[in-house]
């Protein structure tokens, strides 16, 4: 397809927040740029929108191009359109945020990416162009949507226990919660439903539970 256009127009781009817990702490993943500009600085993954796709499957290219990962939970965040937000032109970028068990994503850099890394919010390193800013703004809105939807499930394997799903919730929101509080709370939800399983460990076996798939991505406010 040729295009010609008798006034200048903007680029469209992607940016994909994807976070990870790890260690107990939500991370993120961020890519080095091989690139300029910003060479060098660390970065969200994405890139320019092709002709032929949208911008779901622009965002889901440029994080497999660029970091290897795929096979998560995807959902748009916000569009950035501030007028020198990109030295290169006038950019336009629509970012999503994305959410995954850390087992699920195997890192490898490529393309424009000359490494990719999982980091800790509290320790973020200066981002490039206005991506601290979008970073903020998906952290917002993960924060506001594990207390009312079942997101937080995305970070969990299929089987689990009532602490793995506290601890979701304390990673995310960054603080304690109480547990006897918290397993009144998601029980009254009837969210989940027990396996005939229970975890081994060191302790007393752990009830095992799975997310009931007919109540996934519901509204629970």
């Amino acid at each position: 397809m040729t295009y010609t256009y008798e006034y200048p127009h903007p680029a469209v781009t992607v940016d994909a927040c994807l976070f990870t817990i790890q260690d107990d702490r939500l991370k993120i993943l961020l890519i080095k740029r091989a690139l300029d500009p910003f060479k060098g600085d660390w970065a969200l993954p994405g890139g320019f929108v092709h002709l032929d796709e949208n911008l779901e499957q622009a965002v889901v290219r440029e994080l497999e191009e660029e970091t290897g990962a795929r096979g998560f939970y995807l959902e748009q965040l916000e569009t950035f359109g501030q007028v020198e937000r990109d030295p290169r032109e006038r950019v336009i970028s629509v970012a999503y945020f994305a959410l995954a068990p850390a087992d699920h994503v195997t890192l490898r850099a490529d393309t424009d990416a000359s490494d990719a890394a999982w980091h800790a919010l509290e320790d973020l390193p200066d981002l490039a162009f206005d991506h601290a800013g979008i970073v903020n703004k998906a952290v917002q809105r993960i924060r506001s949507k594990v207390e009312y939807s079942t997101v937080a499930f995305e970070f969990l394997p299929p089987k689990f226990t009532i602490s793995d799903v506290r601890q979701v919730y304390e990673s995310v929101q960054g603080r304690p919660i109480d547990k006897r509080n918290f397993q009144k709370w998601l029980m009254s939800l009837n969210l989940i439903r027990p396996l005939s399983e229970k975890r081994q460990g060191s302790h007393r076996p752990a009830q095992l539970y799975e997310l009931d798939d007919a109540k996934r991505y519901r509204s629970f406010d």
